[in-house]
């Protein structure tokens, strides 16, 4: 099997870079499944569709203050409270909206840490970023390796379907799509260029914009297109929600939005976007919920993939209870600082944020406990419980990635074997009856490193099957 030259990839990757001012590893071969693997990661997209619709319906219940069960009575109010936690009331009131009852993000992208123990789902993500450089890496690799996942133009074609999908049927096949991008975001800014000159050069009405390019006129949103307004269809949104008050005009998105003049994906729905929901999942109130809601395959696949998290509530709790926590010593708690004085050995966990804050995306308020001293883990827990006001953080149990090896070209621009640790991330396109699975990016960083990203010395490559 031909081997992908050095240069090759560093022409086709690096000398314009679809990730801006970043660099990367180059491989001369995909990341290889099995099809035990590969089949776990199809299961856990349709799975991982069942559970998004699943917190819908909990947080709709929980709002209504309806029972989640259909033989019993069991309201939990306590639901919507988290996943509303300071959130803009606008905001909450236009995510409840029964216009948008039932509406899936067009992408879903879980992180999966490939373990001793299996697939291990970190967060999912309904507004990945990496939508074209999956798709370019795919379409570099499948001339060498026709045995890619979502090889050729797969990736390019169920994401343009997905949007479409969202759009009036008077608008289809071909809406006028808007993909734009906030500052926030703007490192993913070239690959969304890099996707819009593919559609366009295949007949699409896509562009790319930033926020301030799109403009109100009556209850429309317009781009200017060669001096004239252009009504959008669709405005696919690349911004997080915490970002609102950045964006040009939204105001008149929304109210577009509410007159049908344009779809917005994916939806704004913030509960959709908390990593809390991981925590809602394992949440032992909730269990009859979830083993009646889904179907025994998706129940079992969750459970064995997402791993134990637990809602930092600082909350103070009655003298006779203890919290819905990790165990210290085998034995439960009471107070959150019982985890930030645990020993080390104690201290398999991971805190981040839960969602809707600048530091809740990519690694930047993730502390691992075994990873840092007592004095600053005990802090990380004393500032969580204090910045509670802003939004939850989430304990989550760590799971390894186990030791592998896989061919890295090196400065010499030879490959060889080197050892290292991966993440994989598949891409989903749900049309609420299967998760087209368009691709898996796989991470492959140094065996030293604990937590797994994007980084300057981890390889970045397409997943195939042998």
């Amino acid at each position: 099997m031909t081997k992908i030259d050095y240069q090759y990839l560093k022409d086709s990757l690096l000398v314009n870079p679809l990730f801006e001012s970043k660099t990367w590893r180059l491989s001369p071969e995909p990341w290889w499944l099995t099809d035990e693997q590969l089949s776990d990661i199809r299961l856990i997209g349709s799975a991982s569709m069942s559970f998004y619709l699943g917190v819908e319906l909990l947080y709709r219940k929980s709002n209504s203050g309806e029972s989640i069960l259909r033989n019993q009575s069991l309201s939990v109010p306590w639901v919507a409270d988290y996943l509303d936690h300071a959130k803009p009331s606008s905001l909450i009131e236009h995510a409840k909206s029964n216009r948008l009852k039932g509406v899936l993000p067009p992408v879903l992208r879980p992180d999966l840490l490939v373990t001793q123990e299996g697939f291990i789902m970190t967060e999912l993500d309904a507004v990945p970023g990496g939508i074209g450089f999956m798709a370019q890496l795919n379409k570099i690799y499948q001339d060498f390796y026709p045995n890619l996942v979502g090889g050729g133009n797969m990736m390019l074609k169920l994401f343009y379907d997905s949007l479409v999908r969202l759009c009036p049927k008077e608008k289809q096949p071909n809406p006028v799509i808007a993909i734009v991008v906030s500052e926030e975001a703007a490192t993913y800014r070239p690959e969304m260029n890099w996707l819009v000159k593919y559609y366009q050069s295949c007949g699409y009405a896509v562009s790319l914009h930033h926020p301030e390019d799109l403009f109100p006129l009556g209850n429309t949103i317009n781009i200017n297109q060669n001096g004239s307004p252009l009504q959008v269809d669709l405005i696919y949104r690349f911004w997080e929600l915490f970002d609102l008050a950045t964006i040009a005009w939204i105001d008149s998105f929304l109210e577009a939005w509410e007159e049908m003049e344009v779809v917005i994906a994916p939806a704004m729905r913030p509960f959709q976007e908390e990593k809390l929901n991981l925590a809602l999942f394992h949440h032992p109130v909730l269990e009859p919920f979830w083993k009646s809601y889904l179907s025994k395959e998706h129940y079992t696949i969750l459970k064995k993939t997402i791993p134990k998290t637990w809602i930092l509530d600082p909350k103070p709790l009655p003298p006779n209870a203890f919290l819905h926590a990790p165990k210290i010593a085998d034995e439960p708690i009471w107070d959150w600082n019982q985890i930030g004085e645990a020993a080390r050995k104690e201290r398999q966990l991971v805190l981040k944020r839960s969602g809707f804050h600048p530091d809740s995306w990519g690694s930047r308020s993730v502390v691992l406990g075994n990873d840092v001293s007592q004095r600053t883990w005990s802090k990380a827990i004393i500032d969580a419980k204090e910045e509670t006001k802003t939004g939850y953080f989430v304990l989550q149990n760590f799971h390894k990635p186990k030791r592998l090896h896989h061919a890295i070209y090196n400065k010499s621009r030879s490959s060889s074997l080197q050892d290292g640790r991966v993440r994989l991330c598949p891409y989903y396109f749900p049309d609420y009856e299967e998760a087209y699975l368009g691709g898996i990016l796989a991470s492959f960083c140094p065996a030293d490193k604990k937590i797994i990203h994007g980084m300057s010395d981890a390889a970045m490559l397409p997943c195939g099957v042998r």
